[in-house]
């Protein structure tokens, strides 16, 4: 399998990459401005480097790949979304997991700590809009929503869905790289769907 892993210099890019390249024996595309001086070419890792902004640059690192798993934040996010869906839908590329993050939908309880709703939060408003994209385009998306990322227990987490109210603001690393595995691997799991995941701190 052919993965792409867009913005893969990040800290949460750089161990999915690094768990993917020794867990699987997919051939990993890591992608970003400067992803060469990240990644050594290796025999199941080769870096690319490029502007998501750059349609381009974006198609020829989306070319022949079968999962395009985008994990790029920042104000330029809407028009990298619009870029990515224009390129997958050329290349016939249809399977995208594209992370978001929670408190998007307001859906962060205001007795949890609702700083980060998108109500009370500007920087969650290119996370909105870019998930807005994603979510009425015809590909095979699954959103992820994670929120401050923290080291903990893999096991340590509760997913919620569109429409639910999250049961956390923290999610643990570990966690989040066994979900985007098991999605990189299952075309079918949580197809069009956006998944929020968290440590449950609704009990108390």
């Amino acid at each position: 399998m052919n993965v792409l892993i867009l913005g893969a210099t990040g800290t949460f890019e750089k161990v999915l990459t690094s768990e993917l390249s020794k867990n699987t024996s997919h051939n990993i595309t890591a992608f970003s401005r400067h992803s060469s001086e990240m990644y050594a070419q290796n025999n199941n890792v080769k870096s690319v480097d490029g502007d998501a902004l750059n349609i381009a640059d974006l198609t020829v690192a989306i070319k022949g790949q079968d999962v395009v798993f985008c994990a790029i934040s920042g104000e330029n996010l809407p028009k990298i979304a619009e870029n990515i869906k224009t390129v997958m839908e050329n290349e016939n590329v249809s399977r995208l997991i594209f992370m978001g993050a929670t408190g998007i939908y307001n859906e962060i309880p205001v007795d949890m700590d609702d700083d980060d709703n998108l109500d009370n939060e500007l920087a969650q408003i290119p996370n909105r809009k870019a998930v807005d994209i994603i979510e009425n385009s015809n590909l095979n998306y699954t959103i992820l929503r994670p929120v401050y990322l923290r080291n903990g227990d893999k096991n340590d987490f509760v997913l919620t869905f569109k429409g639910e109210k999250a049961k956390g603001y923290i999610s643990t690393i570990s966690s989040v790289i066994a979900l985007s595995t098991s999605l990189i691997n299952d075309s079918k799991l949580y197809s069009r769907k956006s998944v929020g995941i968290t440590k449950d701190m609704s009990k108390g």
